[in-house]
């Protein structure tokens, strides 16, 4: 329960300072830029990564297999007993 009380009142603290122009926010979404900024280049770096990732799967089922290994030429050559 303090911790929500707690949480009220940070919210209603950052949410004066915006408005008073303390704190920036130039888009008006009730988000600092100083959390929306980072947040924004973190999820880019995500997207970036999935897409790496996706890559390599990609690249790892479409490989061919590899090629079987050449018979052994020198060999003892097997005889049959009769």
């Amino acid at each position: 329960m303090t911790v929500l009380v707690i949480l009220i009142i940070v919210a209603v603290a950052v949410l004066v300072a915006m408005k008073t122009g303390k704190v920036k926010d130039a888009n008006n979404n009730n988000i600092p830029d100083a959390i929306e900024t980072p947040i924004k280049a973190a999820v880019e770096e995500v997207k970036e990564i999935v897409a790496k990732v996706e890559e390599v799967k990609v690249k790892a089922t479409t490989k061919k297999p590899a090629a079987k290994p050449a018979a052994k030429t020198n060999a003892p050559k097997k005889t049959t007993k009769k």
